[in-house]
């Protein structure tokens, strides 16, 4: 029997210790705080499920999650079809495809909070060529003044900063897909729409899986863009569920409530990308089934 190499672990043991120091230990340090009522430094008392019970009854918490769900399946909804769509559009060779390339990814390199401040200046009426094209349409634009302007816009920043990021995954699962699969379309005399409903769709499914997965998650975090552009406003029309946490634990000091939150919080991310996951390995099995039946 060939023996076991067990020093093969200790390649691994840094990458242990750095996910133990960044992850493991925060996230229990979180936990300890979620079931206690931390009066001082010194003084902290054992509260239970007390924190989780008073968060699951807040109704602040239940209109920002409703909001943050709003948001995030929007954002799938239009950044998805949208990337397909223009890295369907890009060119394949040739030096057109690395310009177009750098060009998409511009907006990818810059920051969170100067990609607000861009779109703070963009809407202004004043000095915004946004705002400014829109009143000199007569359409009444506020995104400072109007929750659903406000909720819009925020919308429209995360489409234009990020759709970029589904194109290129997209594109490169485009470029994957071998010649001959479009050659026997082209003997067969297949159309743009059934090469595209047929091959390039199905050879997509594990990339789309990643960006849907990927702009999920990012979006159902957002908090960087929405406070520089709005601060949550007005009233609460963009204060997401990331917003709403840092009220609690840095506005209101509130580091019991705001830990219990942190748990919930990452538990029903969990959930969700666990449905999505699901859902998109389920998608396009059925037509599959379907034609082993047939035949």
């Amino acid at each position: 029997m060939k023996p076991v190499n067990q020093k093969a672990w200790l390649l691994i043991l840094p990458v242990v210790i750095c996910v133990a120091f960044s992850a493991i230990l925060p996230l229990m340090t979180v936990v300890n705080y979620s079931v206690q009522d931390i009066i001082s430094p010194e003084r902290r008392v054992f509260v239970g499920t007390e924190w989780f019970k008073a968060v699951m009854r807040d109704d602040d918490l239940h209109s920002a999650l409703f909001r943050q769900l709003g948001f995030s399946f929007a954002v799938l909804a239009f950044e998805i079809p949208l990337g397909i769509m223009l890295a369907l559009s890009m060119p394949a060779t040739g030096w057109k495809a690395s310009l177009v390339l750098v060009l998409v990814a511009i907006s990818l390199l810059i920051p969170w909070n100067v990609v607000g401040t861009i779109w703070q200046i963009y809407g202004r009426a004043d000095i915004g060529l946004l705002g400014a094209a829109l009143q000199a349409m007569g359409i009444e634009y506020s995104y400072t003044g109007n929750a659903r302007d406000a909720w819009i816009t925020v919308l429209v920043m995360d489409i234009w900063h990020w759709t970029p990021l589904v194109a290129l995954l997209c594109y490169a699962g485009l470029r994957s897909i071998p010649d001959a699969y479009y050659q026997a379309a082209r003997i067969d005399g297949a159309s743009k729409f059934a090469i595209f409903r047929y091959i390039q769709l199905p050879k997509l499914r594990g990339v789309l899986m990643i960006a849907v997965l990927l702009r999920f998650m990012d979006s159902f975090m957002i908090y960087t863009e929405p406070f520089v552009l709005t601060g949550g406003g007005p009233g609460n029309a963009t204060t997401f569920l990331s917003q709403y946490l840092t009220q609690k634990a840095v506005g209101q000091f509130d580091l019991g409530p705001a830990a219990a939150f942190s748990l919930i919080y990452f538990l029903i991310i969990l959930l969700l990308c666990f449905i999505l996951y699901n859902w998109m390995l389920r998608v396009g099995t059925g037509d599959k089934t379907a034609g082993a039946g047939h035949e």
